[in-house]
C-alpha cells in the first residue's frame, strides 16, 4: 500500500532533482515529470518521482487529516 504525503519543494538541483520537505524530513526527489515545478510548490512523490502538484490549501488540508489520524491512533 502506498501513502501519498504532500511535500514542499525546498530546493532545485540542475539535474532535474530537488529536495522535498515532508514535515521536517528532507528527501531528494526526481522532478523531471513536473518540469514546471518551482521552490515553494507542493508535490506528491511516488517511488522517488514527483508525480503531481497540489495547491497549498489542499496540501495543508491533507496534512491536517494525517495529524488527526495520528491523534486517534498514536504510535506506541
Amino acid at each position: 500500500m502506498c501513502l501519498a504525503v504532500p511535500g514542499k519543494v525546498v530546493s532545485l538541483e540542475g539535474d532535474g532533482t530537488g529536495k522535498v520537505d515532508y514535515m521536517g524530513t528532507k528527501v531528494l526527489a526526481n522532478l523531471t515529470l513536473l518540469p514546471e515545478v518551482k521552490v515553494g510548490d507542493w508535490v506528491i512523490v511516488h517511488a522517488g518521482f514527483a508525480i503531481s502538484r497540489l495547491d497549498r490549501k489542499e496540501a495543508r488540508r491533507t496534512l491536517k487529516l494525517f495529524q488527526e489520524l495520528e491523534k486517534l491512533n498514536p504510535a506506541d
